[in-house]
Parts: structure tokens; sequence; C-alpha cells
């Protein structure tokens, strides 16, 4: 099992003009537990599941686990999940170093959330804070997309 190390924060400015990529995300949870989520993704054209471990005090690092399914399995697998699904575009901003910002912007029940994720070799690892990157909410689990299915953005 590997270990994903990742610090999140609210976007503040306009990003769009450094996007690489782009590509839609539909997701459901069969468990929405902190301490084992298992969601179902289709990703573009493609279908995963994910086991994820709760993470540390930090809320930085946890364990992960994904394997690529056909998107019919994740279509019949939505079938069973929690309700609330997860609709948004993620975006992929290249930084230096090798390192990505995934930046998220949702729709439905989350429309008017963007977040921004940065995958981490080390929890202590320096990297270049853009000026579009607004408040770190790295371990708070209001931004968790297991709990904005639970308690979207609009109802806050």
């Amino acid at each position: 099992m590997g270990k994903e190390i990742e610090r999140k924060f609210l976007v503040k400015g306009e990003f769009k003009a450094f996007v690489t990529k782009e590509t839609r995300i539909t997701q459901g949870y069969l468990s929405s537990v902190p301490e084992r989520t298992v969601r179902v993704r289709i990703k573009g054209d493609k279908g995963f599941i994910t086991i994820k471990g709760i993470g540390n005090e930090s809320g930085a690092s946890r364990y992960e686990w994904e394997k690529e399914i056909p998107v019919s399995e994740v279509n019949e697998l939505l079938k069973l999940c929690e309700p609330g699904v997860i609709d948004k575009t993620r975006f992929i901003v290249s930084e230096k170093g090798g390192l990505k910002f995934e930046v998220d912007e949702f729709y439905g029940e989350n429309e008017g959330l963007t977040v921004a994720e940065i995958e981490l070799p080390t929890e202590a690892h320096a990297f270049t804070k853009p000026e579009w990157l607004g408040e770190e909410v790295t371990g708070d689990a209001r931004f968790y997309n297991s709990m904005l299915m639970k308690n979207p953005f609009k109802s806050w």
C-alpha cells in the first residue's frame, strides 16, 4: 500500500491561464468513514476504485491504494454508493521540480468551491505557492470529498 502526502488549499485567484490538462471526474463512496474511505470514480474515460486510510495528525499523510477498473463496473458500483455524488473538473497546473497542483472546480451542490492539492514526496518538502493559492485547509475534514458528499458546500 502506498502513502499519499498532500497539502490542500482554497483557490483565491485566477489559475486557468496556467492549466496544462483538464479532466471531468464523477465519483461516489461505498464507504465514507474516516478510517477507510472506499471510492469509485470515472476520470475522463477511465474507471478507478480507491481505498484511503485515516490521515495522520496533520492531515497531510495517509495510506492510499488505487486500481483501474472498467467504467462499466464503476457505473454498477455507483448504484451501491452512499447518497451524494461528487462532480468536478480537475485542472493540472505544473510547478517547478516536477510537482503539480490538482485544482478541483466543483459542480452541483458543491458549486462555488475550488480547491487545490499538491502531492509532495515528504511532509516537509518546500514548494512555491502561486499567487492564486489561498488559505491552507489541509486536515480540515469539511474539504474532504467524502465529507462534501454528506455536507455539501452550498449548505455551509
